[in-house]
């Protein structure tokens, strides 16, 4: 029986076994250079997983292709590098490859969400309240109620015992007034 260890010694025998499919000449091939391999096919795509699921694919297609392989043209090496580096650059290329980084898992989006939560804006560093404060008290109390109480604005209608659409109406002249004193401020 044949060992890696043996045709490790030299690349002709070791091409030689590869092209009659010999399964320890791509174990020797494997052990030899999937290292360096994985390195090249990770600086291009720079995610670990999809690099060992290409170099899988990249031993596959040396498999398949090996009565391919023209020493006259190359070391082995060489091209067994190019082939790596073909498809990974395919990959980054492929429209499935764009289509999954603009798509998060459902893991990622919870993550997110739960971020977003924890973050609390304090609005007495930005001032907003005193601007609030600062309004007609018909203005302001609506803001105050939907905004800093949480009510709707059939909730504050109700409470406040006005039609909705003033409510509304009402909301909107605050904000309204708010940004004109905001960049009033920043000018």
């Amino acid at each position: 029986m044949t060992t890696p260890q043996k045709l490790k010694l030299s690349e002709e025998a070791l091409v030689e076994a590869l092209k009659r499919r010999d399964i320890i000449a791509m174990r020797a091939l494997y052990d030899m250079y999937g290292a360096a391999l994985l390195g090249v096919i990770l600086r291009i795509t720079q995610h670990t997983e999809l690099a060992e699921d290409l170099l899988q694919e990249t031993f596959l297609k040396i498999w398949h292709a090996s009565d391919k392989y023209d020493a006259t043209k190359g070391r082995l090496f060489t091209w067994m590098m190019n082939i790596a580096r073909n498809l990974a650059i395919d990959k980054l290329r492929s429209k499935d490859f764009k289509n999954e980084g603009k798509n998060q898992d459902i893991e990622n989006n919870v993550a997110v969400i739960d971020n977003q939560k924890k973050q609390i804006i304090n609005i007495e560093l930005l001032g907003l309240r005193d601007l609030v404060s600062g309004l007609k008290p018909e203005l302001s109390s609506v803001l105050e109620m939907v905004y800093y109480s949480g009510f709707t604005h059939a909730e504050a209608a109700e409470a406040l015992n006005l039609p909705l659409g003033t409510v509304k109406t009402r909301i909107r002249m605050a904000i309204i007034e708010l940004r004109k004193q905001f960049n009033f401020g920043r000018q």
